[in-house]
């Protein structure tokens, strides 16, 4: 068995061969939870299927097994309900969409060539320990794959238990099961016993957990012994044991599996093992499973396999046995790095309607013959340089001694023009095993007019981080085709996009991790020191790796034109001015900061000092602990919430609602706020200007936010609080050099305008293109007065209600913010829905096509998933819901302000302006202007965001300047 990734992996002895015992029940459970809520056709739930799949795929992957089975548990009673009638008597029923999964994971686990058992009468773990004993007993080692701890009892020299769904998957043999438990297998089912089983109402000893029952088994050695001496023991501990005397004997005899259950007309032969061999997959069988239950990308890798193309090995999509020789690479230059779903093979799985676009199962394993070359002479460079010049398209990679595009510089380069094919090129390695190496500048400038030149056609990942990394060297890189991080954003932006991800997922490749290479954590080294024929291998896989990706996913952009139009018109220009945005950077005031910072800290003390006095005592305001004792115990306040644990809360939402009756809660807040404001800004951004440039150069990440929407880092300019006086006055600290002014251009009340669009409803639209203030026009709606009697509290509460509606706020969030009764919520919004009948039919139909396809679209076609619209969990189905309706409006001002910055850049570049666009804060434009460019900048920019897109409601942007950022508003 090959597992990278699992170093205590069971592995089959020479002498015995390996069986396989899959508890099916606990994972199909497991999965079940574990998985977001995918649909097949006709909306039949399939995730726990994904999940199961996934895992079985996993463990062939990972495990030479010779025999094997998959068992489950049977419908109706077993022996242990005969015992005992209260066992598993809290047991919620079985959710209906995991019940109607039950039948087709049986199919399709026979279907990958697993033997499948159930037998009436008994639990799956007693068939699994019976199989175990036997197959152990007659000469094979067995590995049991169960995320239940009963199991652990089973544990001997010659089986040992896996759990893939832990993260790495968890191995226990002998040693394993005392590391986790404290006790030997053998005493497992004593420790059981003593704390007793919660999920099969099993009781144990009231008030004795694991620790207790460790310390008395290491003391006693057994439970029978703990039982003989429980006279001897104290207090409350010895009196609840003397309880449980009488259960104990019953409690053991439930948990205990049994070993000695008669198989015989469940196991052909029994107890013979011939019957239980693992089978190759059943490809027709799977091909036709597939397209019931809308597989479509494991259709596809069966279907390549059928034909016998050898390039759609796929383990996930039929559980082969082909094996993965490294593990993911993890290459640090993605926007993204999101959660995994399903343990080890979780991300291949959402390939299901309404759970991401048309995505291949990870037919993981697949093996490219590889051909890499270290290029360390001129005539090797020449002939690599000839072959890049003749490629019709190329990809690259940078190398570099560190992450922060500004300050980058290469360490080597790399270069693939044929999947498979690579070259590494160091530059800048060092160390006493370092060979010769061809000159940087020289390598840099016979590659320049290949880098330069807009007809040479280029592929990366993470295209505007290696185009900073070559500005620093003096290259303008052009040519860029394609951003494989962009392709895989635009089919489904609720996905990881790092390259070892994206490998995975679309080609079954897995490479070196930058782990691998340059080590983890303190004793991680610069990339300059790895060994060459390390980074050789290490950077000729990305390349290769990236153009391997790209053939993949762009047939899948080109298949469909509104996602091709999002990627080439929106994403890819985009990228482009990002890089010249960030290149810009933006100057800010050092000093005035400092002067802010200094203020914040005196008003930070007096704030403390306040807040000891209204306390009556000293106390640490940043210690949610004490800070509760104060106002919860010593005060009195109400407890408006707790916490998991059980204590009271003290976060912000419940402060502010203390805030409005008592004044210590409204100074913890404020002292927050400023502690906030001084570590995050004042303190920090005067750190982080760039020593050459003089200047603050942010990050925009691209691929993050589902919605299309940018976000800023290192530092984050987006997030800035303007509410606050304090807040604001940060912005007067970017500013204009000499001669120059900042200027702001904002898209006015765009959401409401999208809304207006969308919803297509009559009194929005009017309100809009007859120009009025629309939450004025609103309130006189609402509230049935003339626009010109609405009063400013009306206004306001109309405000709310636009915006609060567009987020998808309920009749208790719009009663909550506004301080009135639900009752007064309910019937304002119920007014509002009356006059905005339109409003209320896109939200409705919104929701409808969004359970249905699983994704709701922007105006220009941005496909927004939304994995959780159908989940059996009412909270994230209600998010998911609250997010359909919000997802095409904030996605769609998402793709008007690209459109927006990629129509002012080239404007700019057009006609030759030294004007130069210097952030994008969520809506906003911000340009630093000369004075002799300010009229014309001031009406073309407004006009140039109004003009990018055609909606039923005229756009409209407010144009604001100044000497520095807060004056342009």
């Amino acid at each position: 068995m090959t597992a990278p990734d699992t170093p205590q992996s069971p592995q089959a002895t020479p002498s015995r061969p390996t069986m396989v015992l899959v508890d099916g029940s606990s994972y199909l459970y497991r999965a079940f939870h574990a998985m977001p809520d995918l649909r097949g056709p006709g909306g039949v739930a399939t995730g726990a299927i994904h999940g199961v799949v996934n895992m079985m795929g996993w463990l062939r992957e990972h495990i030479d097994a010779e025999h094997a089975v998959c068992v489950f548990d049977a419908k109706g009673p077993t022996f242990r309900d005969e015992w005992y009638p209260e066992y598993k008597a809290h047991r919620p029923p079985m959710p209906d969409d995991l019940r109607s999964q039950i039948e087709p994971i049986h199919e399709v686990v026979k279907l990958l060539g697993w033997p499948v058992l159930e037998v009436p009468g008994i639990e799956a773990d007693d068939a699994i320990g019976t199989l175990a004993r036997v197959a152990a007993e007659s000469g094979h080692r067995v590995v049991i794959s169960t995320g239940d701890k009963d199991l652990a009892q089973l544990v001997n020299p010659h089986v040992s238990l896996i759990n893939t769904m832990a993260k790495p998957p968890e191995v226990l043999d002998i040693p394993g099961v005392v590391a986790k438990f404290g006790v030997p297998p053998e005493l497992i089912i004593d420790y059981l016993t003593l704390i007793g089983d919660t999920v099969d109402n099993v009781p144990g000893v009231e008030k004795v957990g694991p620790k207790t029952a460790v310390k008395w088994l290491q003391e006693h050695g057994s439970l029978a012994a703990i039982m003989a001496a429980a006279d001897a023991f104290k207090g409350a501990t010895g009196e609840n044991l003397r309880k449980a005397l009488d259960w104990l004997p019953q409690g053991r005899r439930l948990i205990t599996v049994k070993l000695d259950c008669d198989l015989d007309g469940h196991v052909p032969a029994w107890p013979s093992l011939d019957a239980l061999a693992l089978k190759a997959p059943d490809l027709p069988g799977l091909l036709d499973f597939y397209t019931r239950f809308g597989f479509r990308s494991a259709k596809v890798e069966v279907e390549r396999l059928l034909r016998g193309d050898a390039a759609g090995s796929g383990a996930t999509a039929v559980a082969t046995s082909a094996k993965s020789s490294q593990a993911t690479k993890a290459k640090p230059k993605s926007d993204t790095d999101t959660g995994d779903l399903f343990g080890a093979a979780a991300d291949a799985s959402a390939d299901a309607d309404g759970a991401t676009a048309d995505a291949p199962a990870a037919p993981q394993g697949v093996q490219v013959d590889t051909r890499y070359d270290t290029v360390l002479t001129w005539p090797v460079f020449d002939a690599w340089r000839a072959r890049i010049y003749a490629a019709d398209v190329v990809a690259f990679d940078t190398e570099t001694d560190s992450l922060e595009p500004m300050k980058a510089r290469i360490v080597g380069l790399s270069f693939s023009d044929k999947v498979g094919h690579a070259c590494y090129i160091p530059l800048r390695h060092e160390g006493p095993d370092a060979p010769a190496q061809l000159p940087l500048d020289e390598v840099l400038a016979k590659l320049k007019p290949w880098l330069e030149a807009a007809d040479r056609q280029k592929i990366g990942q993470n295209i505007k981080y290696d185009t900073h990394v070559l500005a620093n060297h003096g290259i303008a890189v052009r040519g860029y085709v394609h951003d494989t991080m962009l392709q895989s954003y635009v089919l489904e932006a609720h996905r990881k996009h790092n390259l070892g991800d994206l490998a995975l997922r679309y080609t079954g490749r897995m490479g070196l991790s930058y782990e691998d290479v340059a080590g983890k954590g303190a004793q991680q080294i610069p990339f300059a020191q790895v060994a060459v024929d390390r980074a050789a291998h290490y950077s000729c896989e990305d390349s290769d790796l990236t153009l391997h990706v790209h053939q993949t996913l762009w047939p899948k952009l080109e298949a469909e034109p509104g996602l091709k139009d999002i990627y080439q018109r929106f994403e890819l220009p985009t990228s482009r001015v990002l890089q010249r945005i960030e290149r810009n950077g933006v100057l800010i005031d050092s000093g005035l900061l400092q002067q802010q910072s200094h203020e914040l800290g005196q008003r930070i003390v007096q704030l403390e000092q306040e807040a000891y006095e209204l306390a009556g005592q000293p106390f640490n305001l940043g210690s949610p602990k004490q800070l509760g004792e104060i106002l919860f115990v010593k005060q009195g306040l109400p407890v408006v919430k707790k916490t998991a644990t059980g204590a009271p809360s003290t976060n912000e939402e419940v402060l502010e609602k203390l805030a409005e009756d008592y004044p210590l809660p409204a100074r913890i807040l404020a002292y927050r706020g400023m502690a906030k404001l001084k570590s995050t800004y004042t303190d920090k951004l005067p750190l982080m200007v760039n020593a050459e440039t003089g200047r603050v150069h942010t990050n925009y990440a691209q691929a993050v936010a589902v919605t299309g929407r940018l976000s800023s880092n290192d530092p984050n300019l987006q997030n800035i609080p303007v509410r606050t006086a304090e807040g604001r006055r940060i912005r007067e600290a970017f500013i204009a050099p000499p001669g120059h002014f900042i200027v702001s251009a904002d898209y006015s009340q765009i959401e409401l305008r999208i809304m207006a669009h969308i919803s297509q409803d009559e009194n929005l639209l009017r309100a809009f293109a007859e120009g009025q203030d629309v939450h004025r026009a609103t309130a006189s709606e609402v509230f049935g007065v003339p626009v010109d009697e609405v009063s400013s509290e009306q206004r306001r509460y109309a405000k709310v209600i636009n915006f609060g509606l567009i987020y998808g706020m309920s009749a208790h969030g719009l009663a909550k913010n506004l301080g009135i009764e639900r009752s007064a919520a309910s019937s304002y919004i119920e007014r509002y829905f009356h006059r905005f009948a339109g409003v209320k039919r896109y939200m409705d139909d919104t929701r409808a096509q969004a359970k249905a396809q699983g994704y709701v679209e922007t105006v220009f076609g941005r496909r927004l998933w939304l994995p959780e619209i159908n989940s059996p969990n009412g909270p994230s189905r209600a998010g998911a819901e609250r997010a359909a309706i919000n997802a095409p409006m904030q996605g769609t001002a998402a793709d008007l302000i690209k459109l927006a910055m990629v129509a002012v850049q080239d404007t700019l570049d057009a006609e030759g302006r030294a004007s130069k666009i210097i952030m994008q804060v969520h809506d906003e434009l911000v340009l630093e202007v000369p004075e002799a460019e300010l009229a014309w900048v001031t009406e073309a920019v407004p006009r140039l965001m109004a003009s990018v897109a055609q909606l039923r409601v005229p756009l409209v942007a407010e144009v604001g300047s100044g000497p520095n950022w807060e004056s342009a508003h």
